[in-house]
């Protein structure tokens, strides 16, 4: 098909017209720039001049696509903390107002990824699909807005379940020394919420990079990435990031609670978070206190856990559920930091290493433990078990203390430290090996019932694994009253205690006969 030089002059005719039409209805759009000067870059931090109109917490660039947040607005210069790498910044670089604060990408894209608190993928699976970005720093929800945590939040955990529960929108601290299980407490529970419809959150904050690809990769083994999204620092990473890792994270964890979602977030940990800001407050020359802390050490942390609650149904429904995780030194639950967290929290789980020590995992010290919520937010089953049981421990553990003088222990002073020995053995509980509900309620009321105390201590694991297999045949209308009844019924007890019985007749059998060989023996040594 050929076409004629008229038609394609007339063409080309219109074109040009369209273009100076166009050219005459332009009308250029000038914005203006509010640009400043570098005068020091310093580790993690700049001093910047020349940005007059600049507010604080506001997001500057840099060249190289860099960025920091101005934190120190003062008359003649700017303080500011840098986000990313900063090793190519120079004085005399030119600085950029970007008018928006330090916000984060959300949305259901984010699940099943490992990013960091600026929203950068670290797992090599592409770019993220983000629905929304929100602000990192948010404001807490109104006291009318939340309601009471009353639903319970199943870490798996019978030592935590039973003696201090956690509810859905309660803040649990987990503390202790270095090395003695705060993270595997933390990763346990995001493992036992897989099929409960409980979203994850996982900050590591300044951790070494091998224990973050343990903890990914254990996420991803167990089929826990699924619903769960990583947040990372390194421990090699500017103070800024990791200053700004357990803000981002939270933002990400509140889309989803606004959404209707219940959602649990875990910082691992909050020490290097402050001494990230320590850090950078006296780079930024304030004032010192306690320890060389700041000042509001106490509000960055208070600001963040307040944004964890459970909303009322108006509000969608939806919960987050915070679990800091802070280390101490020497045991010493009474520093600066462990205080500040202690105070703003709902209870913590201290980790003891001397339980470490001896082998007791997980290692928490049930009598320094404490859940504020308690009760109000655990099952009427537990609570049918759990105020005598705690009860025997401490008994046991005032008790083991004192036999230790080598005191000459009558007969019930023996059953107690017998029983309470058989307790401690069955709130061990291996790594990434959550218990179900009705598994857990099953050995706590055979242990209620003394059913263990005629099992020999080196059996203890294969009894509990019994009555733990037992557990399957309790009848699914119970297992329903389990979950939903306000009082645990005298019927739905005795049901449970013989259920167990019978899972333990087995190791009672062999226990019988030791007695009564031992009995025999006796016997001929009196003859």
């Amino acid at each position: 098909m050929s076409t004629s030089p008229d038609s394609l002059q007339t063409v080309l005719d219109t074109a040009f017209d369209g273009l100076r039409l166009g050219r005459e209805q332009f009308v250029p759009q000038l914005k203006p720039r509010e640009v400043g000067t570098v005068t020091r870059v310093s580790t993690g931090i700049a001093k910047v001049s020349g940005l007059p109109g600049v507010g604080s917490d506001e997001l500057v660039k840099f060249p190289g696509d860099a960025y920091g947040i101005a934190f120190n607005v003062d008359e003649d210069e700017i303080g500011v903390v840098l986000l990313g790498d900063y090793w190519h910044l120079h004085a005399g670089d030119e600085v950029e107002r970007t008018g928006r604060v330090m916000d984060v990408a959300v949305g259901d894209g984010l699940i099943g990824r490992v990013i960091d608190p600026l929203g950068r993928p670290l797992d090599g699976s592409g770019p993220l699909m983000a629905s929304a970005r929100l602000p990192i720093e948010r404001s807490a929800p109104a006291i009318m807005d939340r309601a009471p945590v009353q639903v319970p939040l199943q870490s798996g955990l019978k030592v935590v379940d039973a003696l201090i529960p956690i509810g859905r929108g309660q803040r649990e601290l987990i503390l202790g020394d270095r090395q003695t299980g705060k993270t595997a407490i933390a990763i346990d529970t995001i493992l036992n919420q897989r099929g409960k419809d409980v979203l994850c959150v996982y900050c590591a904050i300044g951790q070494r990079a091998s224990a973050v690809a343990r903890a990914v990769a254990t996420f991803r083994e167990k089929g826990a990435l699924a619903y769960t999204v990583v947040v990372v620092t390194e421990g090699n990473d500017p103070p800024g990031l990791a200053y700004i890792a357990p803000y981002a994270a939270t933002s990400i964890a509140e889309h989803f609670m606004e959404q209707g979602h219940d959602v649990l977030i875990v910082y691992d940990d909050l020490t290097h978070h402050a001494r990230a800001y320590r850090e950078l407050s006296l780079l930024l020359r304030r004032p010192p206190g306690r320890e060389a802390f700041p000042g509001d050490i106490f509000y960055i942390h208070s600001r963040l856990l307040e944004r964890a609650t459970h909303l009322r149904e108006e509000r969608g429904g939806g919960s987050l559920t915070a679990l800091p995780i802070i280390e101490t030194e020497a045991q010493n639950i009474s520093a600066y930091i462990p205080t500040n967290l202690i105070s703003i929290t709902d209870g913590q789980i201290y980790l003891s290493p001397t339980l470490f020590d001896l082998g007791v995992l997980p290692a928490v010290d049930v009598g320094k433990s404490v859940s504020r919520v308690g009760g109000k937010a655990q099952r009427a089953a537990y609570r049918a078990v759990a105020g005598d049981l705690k009860l025997a421990y401490a008994q046991f553990e005032e008790l083991e203390t004192f036999a230790r003088f080598g005191a000459r222990l009558d007969e019930d002073t023996r059953k107690i430290i017998a029983h309470g020995r058989r307790i401690r053995a069955c709130l061990k509980q291996p790594e990434f090996n959550p218990v179900s509900v009705p598994a857990q309620i099953a050995v706590l009321l055979a242990l209620g019932a003394g059913l263990f105390d005629t099992v020999p201590l080196e059996r203890m694991t294969d009894a509990e694994q019994a009555v733990d297999k037992a557990a399957a045949e309790i009848p699914a209308p119970v297992i329903e009253r389990l979950d939903s009844a306000d009082t645990l019924s005298d019927e739905d007890r005795e049901t449970i205690i013989d259920i167990a019985r019978r899972g333990l007749e087995p190791f009672q059998a062999q226990a019988d006969s030791a007695t009564h060989s031992a009995a025999g023996t006796r016997a001929g040594e009196t003859e």
